[in-house]
């Protein structure tokens, strides 16, 4: 019984709202695993259904961060992530974290940052991939001649956090 309780682990649900859509944060203990564009009664459903252990906390530091960045107060994240991905993901996911906030770069700029100038469209499957995005700004990534591209949970979101940053009108 003791030894089953050193591997229990239980993950933290956490929703933000202010923003077009309610925001929901999923962490371990280690850091933000993901984020859902979605209602955390959407997210505790599923998990409910295939018995996984977690807390609600509206408090949760990712919560705090994530809140200070949709009134404007945060331009960047000090909570730590806890993603997995390929080496490739990985190396993507790392650069997009360079792009300042209220500055973008196109699918092609990253591929040329991570030594793969020929894989820009790989770069945006990357992107798509993302499980934490806002804290690895995927959505400051545009295409070569401007437009917005794609983006995992929707270009109207995209264009929301867009404009939160001042990049678009």
């Amino acid at each position: 019984m003791e030894n089953s309780m050193k591997n229990f682990e239980a993950y933290t649900i956490a929703q933000v709202d202010g923003f077009i859509y309610p925001i929901t944060i999923i962490a371990s203990p280690r850091g933000v695993r993901e984020i859902h564009f979605t209602c955390f009664e959407t997210i505790i459903k599923e998990w409910d259904h295939k018995n996984m252990p977690y807390l609600f906390d509206s408090s949760h530091p990712a919560a705090i961060e994530l809140k200070q960045y949709l009134q404007g107060k945060r331009k960047n994240f000090d909570i730590p992530v806890d993603i997995e991905g390929t080496p490739f993901q990985m190396k993507v996911w790392k650069a997009l974290q360079s792009i300042p906030y209220g500055q973008i770069r196109t699918y092609k700029d990253i591929a040329i940052q991570i030594g793969h100038p020929k894989a820009a469209r790989a770069i945006g499957q990357a992107c798509g991939a993302n499980p934490v995005p806002i804290i690895i700004p995927c959505h400051r990534v545009l295409t070569a001649n401007g437009s917005l591209g794609g983006f995992s949970a929707g270009i109207e979101i995209k264009k929301a956090l867009l404009e939160l940053e001042g990049i678009l009108p």
